[in-house]
Parts: C-alpha cells; sequence; structure tokens
C-alpha cells in the first residue's frame, strides 16, 4: 500500500516536473484574459456592423489599453470599449470641472464673475492647471461630488488632496456628461451648455488633436483633451469630443494608458476618430 502511494505520488511529481500539468492551466488563461470586443449597436442598417469593424481594425496594431465610446443621437448608435474601466483623468476633467461651476452657479441663481470666467477660459482653451486648481479648490469636494451625482457619473472618483488630474473617470461617465453638454436637460441650463461648447471650440490649435481627426468639413467641433506621464502606465492620452453637422450630431470619448509616447497615444486615438467620422459621414 505504502509502496503504491509512493508510486503514484512519483508519477504527479514527475508530471508536474515536466510540464504536463501545466497547458491545463494555461490552456484556461486566454479565455480568462480574452481581449474586450468592441461592441456597437445602431438603429441604421448596417452601420453598427462596420463600425465594429473598423474600430477593432484601428486598433488591432496598437499597443497600450484603450477605451472607446461613441453615441450619434441621428442613427441612434451607440460603440463601447472597456466602457467601465477606470482611467487616470489627466485633463479630460476640466470639462466636469466647469459643468460643475456652472451647475452650483445655477443653484445659487448667479452668473459667472469675470475672475470665474477668466479662469474657466484659460482651464478649457488652454488646459491652464493653475486655474484648474483655483477652481477645483474653490468648489471644494462637496460640490464637486454633487455634481457627479446629479449628473449620474457614479464611476467617477475625484482625485484626492487637490490632485484633480489624478480623478479616475470612465468612457461611460464621460459620454453621459457630453451627453448633458450637447443636449436639453435638468442638470445644466442652456446657457450653461452653450458656454461648455463655446470654450470646448476654442480650443488652441496645439490642443486640437484626437477626437476631431479626420472630422468632415461643415460639421462644428467642441474637444478636450488630456494627457499625462506616470511611472506606471506610462503616458495616459485622452480626448472628448462633441461634433454636430452633416445629418449627425454625436459625441466621442477615447482613453488611453501604456503609451510609450504622448504621439503613440494621440496616434492611437486618431485611429479611432478617423474611421468614427468616414463611417458616420457615409451613412
Amino acid at each position: 500500500m505504502t509502496s503504491g502511494i509512493s508510486r503514484r505520488a512519483r508519477v504527479l511529481a514527475a508530471a508536474v516536473g515536466t510540464g504536463v500539468l501545466v497547458p491545463l492551466v494555461a490552456a484556461a488563461t486566454p479565455a480568462a484574459a480574452a481581449t474586450p470586443a468592441v461592441t456597437c449597436t445602431s438603429a441604421k442598417a448596417g452601420l453598427a456592423a462596420k463600425l465594429k469593424k473598423d474600430i477593432t481594425a484601428a486598433l488591432a496594431t496598437r499597443k497600450g489599453t484603450v477605451a472607446v465610446g461613441l453615441y450619434d443621437r441621428s442613427t441612434n448608435t451607440n460603440c463601447t470599449l472597456r466602457a467601465s474601466s477606470a482611467y487616470d483623468s489627466a485633463s479630460v476633467v476640466k470639462v466636469t470641472v466647469l459643468a460643475t461651476l456652472l451647475w452650483d452657479a445655477k443653484k445659487h441663481n448667479r452668473y459667472l464673475t469675470d475672475r470665474e470666467n477668466t479662469l474657466a477660459k484659460a482651464m478649457i482653451t488652454k488646459s491652464d492647471n493653475a486655474a484648474t486648481s483655483t477652481l477645483w479648490k474653490q468648489l471644494g469636494m462637496t460640490k464637486i461630488k454633487g455634481f457627479l451625482t446629479a449628473a449620474g457619473m457614479t464611476q467617477t472618483k475625484p482625485g484626492a488632496n487637490g490632485y484633480w488630474g489624478l480623478t479616475q473617470i470612465t468612457v461611460t461617465d464621460e459620454q453621459k456628461l457630453l451627453k448633458l453638454i450637447t443636449a436639453k436637460n435638468a442638470v445644466l441650463s442652456d446657457n450653461s451648455r452653450a458656454y461648455i461648447l463655446k470654450l470646448m471650440g476654442q480650443v488652441v490649435s496645439s490642443q486640437r488633436w484626437g477626437t476631431p481627426y479626420g472630422v468632415p468639413s461643415g460639421v462644428t467641433v467642441a474637444v478636450k483633451n488630456g494627457w499625462l506621464q506616470r511611472s506606471t502606465n506610462g503616458w495616459r492620452v485622452h480626448s472628448v469630443g462633441a461634433f454636430k453637422g452633416g445629418g449627425h450630431d454625436y459625441v466621442m470619448t477615447v482613453l488611453t494608458h501604456g503609451n510609450s509616447t504622448m504621439n503613440y497615444g494621440i496616434a492611437t486615438i486618431q485611429a479611432v476618430a478617423k474611421v468614427i467620422h468616414k463611417d458616420l459621414a457615409a451613412s
């Protein structure tokens, strides 16, 4: 009996030692770690399949981790990839800061002061960090969280200790914000929405990369980008945009990290944006 047990033990040990059991473990891994797929739906025949194919192809050779959101009101089209994955916000959070400022002013039935207007314009059009820090501190965590709750942005976690650029954002919540900015709602007044879109439409030319890439002529563009390098996950490079014209009214979010350089991240975003603009224009 003893020798039988020891023999089985020896066989098992030999099997483990030679890696016979390892393939069983390895075989299970691809399914668990499968790359998330782009999902699209649309009221327009054939459009969802075309977008899914083209966005997937645009990302096929790109390194890094990419999250995508697209919503077009005109064709009731939605596309998502890693919609709930969290990313360090970098400067795209500045749109949330401005929306919070306007939401809070509306609650108190007041206009923005000249100082607030100056800070807001610098924050959005030039991505001014000092202006953002001033407004972030002025608002405070209670008001910022209050706006996020009102906007239904439940996946967004504000950065602690004044580090607004480390706010955790997701495609789902950024798309919610863009939808609020681009259509009538109870959270932001029409004047507030127009003001945000106006500033996002006046971003300096050197920062107008990303989601506007490949936009058809005659389509209005509102954009805010963000970029940040950290010791883990390399460069975070993000772009959110709102577009209207050519029979379409759409918002787009592309979040990326794990980029070797800022320019690499920009190229990834622009590869996605280009096919989205093209496919919508052709539909």
